[in-house]
């Protein structure tokens, strides 16, 4: 397939955000069931935090609407949630971004309920979470996505991704509690390095079911194509393959192993360790940076690493 980066910016963006209520709002549960009374981490933590996420949200929502080909028509994407998961997304991301941004409020205002709105808005990161991956693994022609681990390599490395910020926002905000969010965030980081790694290789093993005999109708036993019919270019070539070369697809995933995984472990396992705070804020800084990034082109790759059926016959010269 060839990425849209509209769609990598907003899952990866969104990932992110909701990774980071997930972490904040663990945190004020593990406080409040520990101590029996309101959590005594600083407010501003959680403040900084919930808007840290709805500047991500809102972001990736921004992103998305550069994919639409008729923008002031994006209202009739929510029309077909009951059959479709790309609108239950539409429905789940507003509704993830509110609840976010009521759980900031709610700290702010210092409100006595801010657990229950932060259950709820965990409760919809879940939630958008299952619909946009649900959204490729349904797709049953493309072997690549129709697998569970499509779920849940959306799911862990955007948690992974926020809790590395709310471990950064900890450095900065509350120091007590940078430890335990950097073992958070270096367990996420690694479940989904070894979840990512059983998709690449569950995705290597796999034979394409259709043939050129089949793309094309001919069912002799040796096809050979000299020509797609064609010479200018067509959407079935601007859409459905990236154009990329074998070595190019090698050295992006390697990248985004190392990046996306490796270095933010090792970035956040010496960051929860140092006593030095303004030292463990700079490496978790670059950390999120560097995860970031990464977690791109892990995007880009789970989107190009698709071979969809046309190509059989359009990819041929």
């Amino acid at each position: 397939m060839n990425p849209a980066f509209s769609v990598v910016f907003l899952t990866t963006l969104s990932g992110a955000a909701q990774g980071l209520v997930i972490a904040l709002v663990g945190v004020e549960a593990v406080l409040f069931l520990g101590h029996g009374e309101a959590p005594d981490a600083p407010q501003m933590f959680y403040l900084v935090g919930a808007a840290i996420a709805c500047v991500l949200g809102v972001a990736g929502l921004v992103a998305s609407f550069f994919h639409l080909g008729r923008p002031e028509r994006a209202w009739r994407a929510v029309t077909m949630w009951r059959t479709s998961w790309l609108s239950r997304e539409c429905l789940c991301l507003p509704l993830f971004l509110g609840c976010t941004f009521l759980y900031g409020v709610a700290h702010a205002l210092s409100l006595p309920w801010t657990l229950s709105i932060g259950i709820a808005a965990v409760m919809s990161s879940v939630l958008l979470f299952l619909c946009t991956g649900m959204i490729y693994a349904c797709l049953r022609f493309l072997q690549e996505w129709a697998t569970p681990l499509t779920l849940v390599n959306f799911a862990l490395p955007g948690s992974a991704s926020g809790f590395t910020i709310a471990t950064a926002c900890a450095a900065w905000l509350a120091p007590a509690l940078v430890e335990p969010l950097a073992i958070g965030a270096c367990g996420l980081t690694l479940a989904g390095c070894l979840s990512r790694v059983a998709s690449l290789a569950r995705n290597a093993r796999l034979r394409p079911r259709s043939t050129v005999q089949t793309a094309t109708g001919i069912h002799v036993r040796r096809v050979e194509q000299q020509s797609r019919g064609f010479t200018a270019g067509a959407f079935n070539l601007r859409e459905f393959f990236h154009g990329k070369t074998p070595r190019t697809l090698a050295r992006i995933k390697w990248t985004f192993l190392v990046a996306g995984f490796l270095v933010p472990f090792c970035l956040v396992a010496a960051g929860g360790s140092i006593r030095s705070g303004a030292i463990a804020l700079v490496l978790l800084c670059v950390a999120c940076v560097v995860q970031y990034a990464g977690l791109i082109a892990e995007r880009w790759y789970f989107f190009a690493e698709a071979r969809h059926p046309q190509n059989l016959y359009y990819r041929q010269a």
